[in-house]
């Protein structure tokens, strides 16, 4: 039994053993040097070399078949680590040719065995429609009502530990692929939750479902409710929208909000910053912890990033237009920190969830969709900085990337919505410029989902 598949049917197998373990080797060093030798080894990439070694899972274009579906455990953890793995689950789904069963969420991020996460249905949070009309042909989800009861579940166990690696875990998806498997119309995949799959996917092909997973009418009606509160809030300042103004991100979202909600209008520019602010007690625990593993290793890595020192990035971000609003998406346990709103220069004017008044419009909902909503915020800021660490700052960038593409904006540095990482010092001592290219010459920056993170490049 092959230890691996090629995809790629166009190219021979001798010359993608070849290919494969080196790319593979310079894929992971580039997420862990330092960067001046990390361009030096961008320069060695060819384009077209990771374009071969990209379409390796992309290759496999069949339709779907509706007929034969696939089932994977419940979805657990913060809200991007669920996205990643719902992802996951719909390539895997994908890469057997069959329907992925609506899968189960969590309403929390935490989860044990004697404490499990509270199930979410994806529903309640992303619309099923939408997700099946934007991936048609690409990937599809169906509920598990719509499976016919004849269909008796054959249950395959995914491995786990360290005897189980990336190759034992695809030589057991082409076992699946087989007659033996492949007759049966119902696979049931048990064990470990999908996050904690080993990853087999090129990111372009996670960017795409991404792409599908649209919030519900009644979460995108919140979102602008929210949008709207800093609408009023900074026509009460006087900074409304200037002449010349782009705000490519809002158009974007705005036009596939309205594709699903035509009782709302588009509405007029607005400009605003959004600030992803880690620095609750128990991130500053964990990144001091991962700086300081990365140390022991001789590396160095720049996670933590204090709340003054975010402060201060913020207002040297090149091209911010003062004054501008702030919103802070922070965890609840920082909205009774007064010190929160302290320290902004004044033509930065900090606003979070509780300070906007819009704590109950986010109360109605669980944690994990109090963070969605979060995220919408972010995504269609105009300009957004992160943590380059942070799985939800990472997707926010990659979304927000992708969609400055479609837009036809070819330059990161000329991009209408940009997008910076605080915990990286870049030009003036501001923010460092984040972004990520899906084609052309920015091909080779777009890096895998892997260790349980969404790395991407940031210059």
């Amino acid at each position: 039994m092959p230890r691996w598949i090629l995809l790629n049917r166009s190219i021979s197998c001798g010359r993608m053993i070849l290919l494969f373990w080196p790319l593979l080797f310079l894929f992971v060093l580039l997420t862990q040097v330092p960067s001046s030798f990390r361009s030096q080894l961008q320069a060695m990439l060819s384009p077209h070399l990771i374009a071969d070694l990209r379409s390796s899972s992309s290759a496999h274009r069949s339709m779907i078949r509706t007929d034969k579906f696939v089932e994977v455990p419940q979805i657990i953890w913060g809200l991007n680590n669920q996205k990643i793995a719902v992802a996951r689950a719909a390539l895997t789904a994908r890469y057997l040719n069959r329907t992925l069963v609506m899968p189960t969420l969590s309403e929390s991020v935490f989860h044990n065995i004697t404490h499990p996460a509270r199930p979410l249905p994806f529903d309640n949070l992303f619309s099923l429609d939408a997700f099946n009309s934007r991936c048609k042909g690409f990937v599809a989800m169906a509920r598990k009502s719509k499976v016919s009861k004849e269909l008796v579940a054959l249950t395959v166990s995914k491995g786990s530990g360290r005897r189980w690696t990336v190759e034992r875990d695809l030589a057991q998806l082409n076992d699946c692929r087989k007659q033996g498997v492949d007759k049966h119309g119902y696979l049931k995949l048990d064990g470990k939750h999908p996050f904690l799959w080993h990853d087999h996917w090129p990111v372009k092909d996670y960017a795409r479902v991404f792409r599908c997973l649209v919030l519900t009418d009644s979460l995108l009606s919140d979102v602008a409710d929210i949008q709207s509160k800093l609408r009023q809030r900074s026509a009460r300042l006087g900074l409304g929208a200037r002449e010349g103004d782009q705000y490519i991100i809002g158009r974007d979202a705005w036009r596939m909000q309205e594709k699903q909600n035509s009782h709302l209008s588009m509405p007029s520019a607005l400009h605003y910053v959004a600030v992803h602010m880690r620095i609750e007690r128990d991130w500053m625990i964990h990144c001091k912890n991962t700086e300081n593993a990365f140390m022991r290793k001789g590396k160095i890595a720049k996670i933590c990033s204090s709340k003054q020192e975010i402060i201060d990035r913020v207002s040297k971000v090149s091209n911010l237009r003062k004054p501008s609003i702030v919103y802070l998406a922070v965890a609840d346990d920082l909205l009774n920190d007064t010190s929160l709103m302290n320290g902004w220069s004044k033509d930065l004017i900090p606003y979070e969830k509780k300070r906007l008044g819009v704590l109950h419009t986010y109360g109605n909902h669980p944690y994990t969709i109090q963070a969605a909503l979060d995220y919408e915020i972010c995504l269609r800021a105009s300009i957004f900085i992160g943590n380059s660490y942070s799985t939800f700052s990472s997707l926010v960038v990659l979304e927000r990337t992708l969609m400055n593409e479609r837009a036809e904006s070819s330059d990161i540095c000329m991009a209408a919505s940009p997008s910076y990482a605080y915990n990286l010092a870049g030009k003036d001592g501001g923010p460092r410029l984040w972004g990520t290219g899906s084609h052309g010459r920015n091909s080779n920056r777009l890096i895998g989902v892997r260790d349980r993170h969404m790395l991407l490049f940031v210059w």
